[in-house]
């Protein structure tokens, strides 16, 4: 299909949303590095079922992915060279994927995310010590780099704060928590003197997420098997420490923590987070007034979890391993937040990124 025919079709499917035909539906993206694909599939929010709708090949090793604020589009980083971002429209009305272009990535990017207005494209390099800016079309295609900031050793993850004045981004070879000043008229990033949050040596700052309400911070750590629970003062967008609290099972016993992903229930209330050597998913309660947490659970997933997400209904989360050939897909507890596993569902290999989107149902008006 054309370029131009694609960016038809995408203007088609976004015009579904507001013509009384679509329905609410879910949809989550697996991305498979080894096998360069993404691997679709429907989620039935009444059941927590999922449904294969197709696997669309990237010809590259496909990790990284983001979502659009609009949700219409889906931004994938391949960490093979050409090192690039492919820019997908999503269709509301079915969840497949059309391709609408590709850019180069300054570096192989092992984190990619979108600014709040959706004209910019943040990415961290973990192998190239940088931070990049691709600039994002109106139609939504991701375009060339734009700037590009050199890090610390192993820059992993980069996302905006909520008020899209700064941009945050953990650094785990220097241990580091940076702050960077965002002019989201130009996409230009000014790096602070100091970082916003210095960690213990040897903490390897990871993943990182802002609660619903945006009052906390949660830092996961690659190296040490820890948790962090900053608070952020959203008039000044600093940070203070809270709470650190552990990762790894009870009954741990391998050589080293590897700790990969985190993310919160939408409402809040719990937080999960993946630990790669025990295989784990832990759960947290969080408290509603200090953010701190309380551990409530720990359930054995698929093998090496480098990703994991939850719905937007805060509802189901759906698990994947890098040594594993499924994706699990639990129902979440509304009151304790307990996993209980619905089933397994085959992905392609090397699977490591899950992203989900729903779009609710138009009454036409």
């Amino acid at each position: 299909m054309s370029v131009r025919a694609t960016l038809v079709a995408a203007v088609l499917f976004a015009g579904a949303l507001g013509s009384g035909v679509s329905q609410a539906a879910t949809y989550a993206y697996v991305s498979n590095a080894d096998s360069q694909d993404i691997s679709v599939f429907s989620l039935d929010k009444s059941s927590g079922s999922l449904a294969a709708v197709e696997t669309v090949p990237v010809g590259g090793t496909v990790m990284p992915m983001a979502l659009s604020p609009d949700h219409l589009r889906l931004y994938a980083g391949l960490r093979s060279k050409p090192y690039s971002v492919v820019s997908f429209a999503v269709n509301p009305l079915d969840g497949r994927l059309i391709e609408l272009g590709r850019a180069p990535l300054a570096e192989s990017m092992a984190y990619v995310s979108t600014d709040a207005s959706g004209r910019y494209l943040f990415s961290a390099s973990y192998g190239g010590n940088l931070l990049a800016v691709n600039r994002i079309a109106a139609n939504g295609v991701a375009g060339d780099v734009q700037q590009t900031v050199k890090t610390g050793p192993m820059a992993h993850a980069i996302r905006n704060a909520p008020d899209n004045r700064y941009v945050f981004a953990s650094v785990l070879g220097s241990d580091a928590w940076l702050r960077l000043k965002f002019d989201a008229s130009n996409g230009q990033l000014t790096e602070d003197a100091a970082p916003a949050y210095s960690l213990p040596p040897k903490s390897g700052p990871r993943h990182f997420v802002f609660s619903p309400d945006h009052r906390f911070v949660y830092l996961i750590d690659e190296l040490d098997g820890k948790l962090h629970v900053l608070a952020f003062d959203g008039t000044h967008d600093k940070v203070k420490p809270v709470q650190t609290v552990s990762i790894l099972p009870p009954n741990f016993s391998g050589d080293k923590p590897w700790g990969a992903d985190v993310h919160v229930t939408p409402d809040g209330r719990f937080l999960y987070a993946t630990e790669r050597t025990s295989n784990t998913l832990a759960v947290y309660r969080v408290s509603a007034k200090s953010g701190e947490l309380t551990r409530i659970g720990t359930y054995q997933t698929e093998k090496q979890p480098r990703g994991f997400n939850i719905d937007p209904s805060g509802k189901y989360l759906l698990a994947v391993g890098q040594l594993s050939s499924n994706m699990s897909a639990y129902r979440i507890d509304r009151d304790s937040g307990a996993l209980a596993l619905i089933g397994q569902y085959p992905v392609g290999k090397g699977a490591n990124w899950i992203e989900i989107v729903e779009f609710e149902g138009s009454n036409g008006n």
